[in-house]
């Protein structure tokens, strides 16, 4: 994925035909720094996937059904960036943009998101940045998460650093809508779109009755 790197975020720096080494030092410090990204997402990972496990045994409960994660593709990283009018530099990415790793984790029921949260956030080692809540609070077309920025420290060779990563925490329906959603976003030429759009929004306000009927069951047979 570095390697595209040529063809996305060096395509908007204004770098000499000519000057091949400052092209290489260039995609080198990029790939660098998506290292040290996709460093971040396995120490918090690993945090998750401890607490999972703990859970698991005390609890003889899982809240957590699945972890997935991503690093934003280069391309987006340079519209992103020209998007929010800030240069489009290596050292922009890390100082402009919050998103660049990503890590979302699947729950069953609304309760855990809220406990995994706490959770995560609780260790000292880890730092809020910013939590915008679209559970308590849908985005307009229905759109239903929890969004975290954190801060947290990765310790390399030669230093240590720390970088922020994006938590996404959701329920499995949750999940589910938001990939239907996302695909009939970004899908060109799809007839009547507003009233697509409408009944998107029909389904997020079911999946959310869905959602809280399911809590209600797992708190009356003690399950949370």
């Amino acid at each position: 994925m570095e390697r595209e790197l040529n063809k996305a975020v060096l395509a908007h720096i204004n770098i000499p035909e000519d000057s091949a080494h400052i092209f290489a030092e260039k995609a080198h410090q990029f790939e660098e720094i998506m290292m040290m990204y996709q460093c971040a997402i396995q120490e918090v990972t690993t945090k998750l996937e401890v607490l999972s496990r703990e859970m698991s045994v005390r609890n003889n409960r899982n809240p957590i059904e699945t972890i997935k994660y991503r690093i934003k593709k280069p391309q987006s990283i340079a519209e992103k960036l020209v998007r929010n009018g800030c240069e489009v530099t290596v050292e922009s990415i890390s100082q402009n943009l919050n998103d660049v790793a990503g890590v979302r984790v699947i729950c069953s029921f609304i309760d855990d998101i809220y406990t995994i949260a706490k959770m995560l956030t609780s260790q000292d080692d880890i730092h809020l940045v910013q939590v915008k809540d679209y559970i308590k609070k849908p985005k307009k077309n229905g759109y239903r998460s929890y969004h975290m920025i954190i801060e947290i420290p990765v310790f390399f060779s030669d230093r240590k650093k720390h970088m922020r990563v994006e938590v996404q925490i959701r329920t499995m329906a949750m999940d589910f809508w938001a990939s239907l959603e996302h695909q009939v976003r970004y899908k060109k030429d799809i007839p009547d779109s507003a009233e697509m759009s409408e009944h998107l929004k029909k389904c997020a306000d079911v999946i959310a009755e869905t959602d809280a009927e399911m809590q209600n069951i797992a708190h009356k047979i003690n399950l949370v």
